[in-house]
């Protein structure tokens, strides 16, 4: 396995720690672009990842990391347990994120796990992803049920307002004028309780109607 983290002390001392369990260690760099090197050269079955580096980011590595080498897997093992940072990182390939300060019995686990092809998620990170997923949806149930209240001439010109096209080409293409097109565009953004088209074509894409 791989440690890839800016802090001397800590990542030699992990290194020291991992060993003495009985995990074989490739090696233990300080940024992303060294850990690459290591990756093309023996794709080690982990890689212990921080998310703050210079040049590299922790995300883009592991990013990287999925791209050339896809059976190594990535544990992000970082001091930043934001909502953001959390979903930047599984997003790009992790497979597991621990927060620094959990014990090393529980790092093992995470590592090894990883090799068994599970994941292992610290428990503050995992409530606060359990969060995010049912704030999602409740927003899309929400907006369902504002979809629910679109006529379908509503929906056709959301179609093509989303797909990028002007009111003069949603008006030709509709067989309608331009200014009956405005008024539509207008109902479309009350009852969406949004301001403006921009806004209106995201809801469009999050949906699926493009």
């Amino acid at each position: 396995m791989l440690i890839v983290d800016d802090h001397e002390l800590f990542r030699t001392g992990l290194a020291e720690l991992l060993g003495q369990e009985g995990l074989k260690i490739a090696g233990a760099v300080a940024d992303g672009a060294s850990a690459l090197d290591i990756v093309v050269q023996c794709a080690p079955d982990v890689v212990l990842m921080d998310l703050e580096m210079p040049g590299l980011s922790g995300v883009e590595t592991t990013r990287r990391i999925a791209e050339i080498a896809p059976r190594t897997r990535v544990v992000v093992l970082t001091i930043d347990a934001e909502e953001q940072s959390v979903f930047d990182a599984i997003a790009a390939g992790a497979c597991g994120y621990l927060i620094k300060g959990t014990s090393l019995q529980s790092v093992v686990a995470g590592i090894r796990a990883a090799v068994a092809g599970e994941s292992l998620i610290s428990a503050a990170v995992g409530a606060k992803l359990f969060e995010r997923l049912r704030a999602e949806d409740r927003r899309t149930a929400a907006e369902r049920r504002v979809f629910d209240d679109l006529s379908e001439r509503e929906i056709e010109i959301l179609k093509l307002l989303a797909g990028g096209k002007r009111n003069a080409e949603i008006g030709q293409q509709l067989f309608i004028s331009p200014h009956t097109v405005r008024n539509h565009i207008s109902n479309i953004l009350a009852k969406l309780q949004i301001s403006n088209r921009i806004e209106a074509a995201g809801y469009a894409i999050r949906n699926r109607m493009v």
